[in-house]
């Protein structure tokens, strides 16, 4: 089931990683920079200690109830150093921070979203992703080498850009041409185009573009009067 738009003219934009401390936080951060006015949602899977996990690495574990917990504005969400921190930082509108169990992400999302008062969102993450119709969807990778984890594997399909944002750029002349064929680690991604810390405008034009489109994409000759 997808949840249906609430509010009509909200671009979404998802911000997801092929792993963990891949950089999309950062990235989210760049965007938000670049997108005055936005807002950004982050979701955090919970486990409860039953789960067998170490109570340390599951520090939401307290937070998990029968129902999602959403948490917005900066009096409930501002800590310093942590994503939600950093976003309103780096100048988000508004925070909504979203803890649930597996089960709970959709419900936990459909109540973030209709928070949302902006014309435009980043969401970070990835279990989202099947639950939600978004507009344009970055998965972040350090480098070319780096392995899929299963969600991001799953959301490939629905995935608009690639983003590099470790040491080993591709150079600026690669951009929409994909990730190399012969890059086991990734190869289901080719035919997807790939940016850079170097080309990271280039990705902020092609957001821009979704956001005035409204979903549809915009010509060349639109796309250069953006830059």
């Amino acid at each position: 089931m997808t949840i249906e738009r609430q509010k009509s003219g909200l671009t979404i934009v998802a911000v997801g990683g092929f792993a963990s401390n891949s950089g999309k936080t950062t990235l989210l951060c760049e965007l938000l920079r670049s997108f005055p006015g936005w807002e950004a949602i982050k979701v955090t899977r919970g486990h409860y200690r039953s789960c067998g996990k170490d109570p340390e690495a599951c520090c939401v574990s307290h937070l998990l109830g029968d129902a999602p917990l959403v948490r917005s504005g900066r009096a409930e969400t501002y800590s310093p150093g942590k994503d939600t921190g950093r976003y309103w930082d780096a100048g988000a509108a508004n925070v909504h921070w979203v803890i649930a169990t597996d089960g709970q992400i959709e419900d936990g999302i459909a109540r973030a979203l209709s928070r949302v008062e902006s014309p435009g969102v980043f969401l970070e993450g990835n279990s989202y992703l099947q639950y939600v119709d978004v507009d344009f969807t970055v998965m972040v990778a350090r480098d070319r080498r780096q392995k899929i984890k299963p969600t991001a594997r799953r959301v490939l399909a629905k995935t608009t850009a690639l983003y590099l944002s470790g040491a080993e750029p591709f150079p600026a002349e690669d951009v929409g041409e994909g990730l190399p064929s012969d890059d086991r680690s990734i190869n289901s991604a080719t035919d997807i185009p790939v940016y850079t810390p170097a080309t990271i405008a280039q990705l902020i034009t092609r957001i821009r573009g979704t956001h005035c489109g409204q979903g549809e994409p915009l010509s060349e000759a639109a796309l250069a009067n953006l830059r």
